[in-house]
């Protein structure tokens, strides 16, 4: 039997480092970024089942979600979920989908902008028409015909965005900064 003896300071010195390696990752962890594992395949084919992400939690703290972002949220008909879904719609804009094409209405494009979106799977017929609020996105998965998203159950609160992708870990072959921006 091998029998370790540690003096005082040693372990003075050991508990040091236990504290003030608590006092970074736990903050970073809790505020700042999260490890997220992609389930399902509505973002197939920009993010696979199994993808391991960081997402960014601070970001929306001083700006604003674009359009063509990918964010996790919590889902609004059940907030102890996870989705992670692509931002289409921004407050105060009318999206308006058409045989699965989609043209945004607004301020700058009145008559409507057309939305070019080379990273979609598949093709969908679903046609609505939605107007945001302050505060509110309409999301949808890139991977259409197998997405619940805000065709379902309504524009997303900004209140519920977690974050957005900030680097993919997993698989190594498609690891990298800003996964799923197109």
């Amino acid at each position: 039997m091998i029998m370790i003896f540690l003096n005082k300071k040693e372990i003075w010195e050991f508990a040091k480092l236990i504290v003030v390696s608590l006092l970074i990752i736990i903050p970073v962890r809790f505020y700042i970024a999260q490890p997220f594992i992609v389930s399902g395949n509505s973002m197939d084919a920009s993010f696979l089942n199994g993808d391991y992400l960081i997402i960014d939690e601070i970001s929306y703290q001083f700006k604003k979600p674009e359009r063509g972002e990918v964010v996790v949220f919590r889902y609004p008909l059940d907030p102890s979920k996870f989705f992670i879904k692509r931002i289409i719609g921004l407050p105060g804009e009318t999206v308006r989908i058409q045989n699965g094409a989609i043209t945004i209405i607004n301020e700058k494009y009145p008559a409507g902008m057309n939305l070019d979106e080379d990273y979609v799977k598949g093709y969908t017929r679903f046609s609505a028409t939605t107007t945001l609020g302050k505060g509110e996105y309409f999301v949808l998965g890139d991977n259409r015909e197998f997405s619940s998203d805000s065709r379902q159950w309504g524009s997303l609160s900004e209140k519920m965005i977690v974050g957005r992708s900030l680097v993919r870990l997993w698989p190594l072959a498609g690891a990298g900064l800003w996964p799923g921006i197109k």
